[in-house]
């Protein structure tokens, strides 16, 4: 057979093959940067204070809190039942269990939003579902649940509504005039 029928042979199956073969089989990440975005755009994976407070005092099953922060920073403070994947960590093999799931909504949380952000963009672009951000982070979390400011006398009865949940709800979590272990921006 001469060196060109071989060529051909060979090469045409090959090519067949690799015209089979998915594209996305060589690239890790299920969104394109546009379509993650255009999701963040929608700002729909933060979760605010007053839900999560609200999802711990009933011990919502469904509620599963990762601190992104160091485990230094985890061990001085740290919501009630949060687990710490820090930063760092985050696409370690071992938390892909946690991460990659469709039962828990797991809210990301640090000291700011911005962390927590990056986890969550981070496990979005792998494709991750149920994955949130506590808006605001701790710092936000403690001026609005542990030391909400009480509404001027002039405010609608939906600010003092919100404010007796905060209120409630931070004494519920052991707040109440609570100072804060780091005002730290991450």
């Amino acid at each position: 057979m001469r060196p060109r029928s071989l060529l051909a042979l060979f090469l045409i199956p090959m090519g067949l093959i690799i015209a089979a073969v998915p594209q996305n089989t060589t690239r890790p990440y299920k969104l394109t940067a546009e379509e993650l975005l255009a999701e963040a755009n929608t700002r729909t994976q933060f979760v605010t204070p007053e839900v999560v407070a609200d999802m711990i005092i009933k011990k919502d099953p469904s509620l599963r809190l990762i601190d992104v922060r160091s485990q230094d920073e985890f061990e001085k403070y740290s919501l009630p039942g949060a687990i710490n994947i820090p930063y760092a960590d985050l696409l370690s093999d071992e938390h892909t269990d946690i991460l990659n799931q469709d039962v828990f909504m797991n809210v990301f949380y640090s000291n700011g939003t911005l962390t927590a952000n990056e986890a969550w963009m981070l496990t979005r672009q792998l494709g991750y579902e149920n994955n949130y951000v506590l808006e605001g982070g701790l710092n936000y979390w403690f001026d609005t649940i542990l030391n909400p400011e009480k509404p001027s006398d002039s405010s609608s009865d939906e600010e003092f509504a919100k404010y007796d949940f905060r209120k409630s709800a931070g004494m519920a979590l052991g707040g109440g005039n609570v100072i804060m272990p780091s005002q730290e921006q991450s």
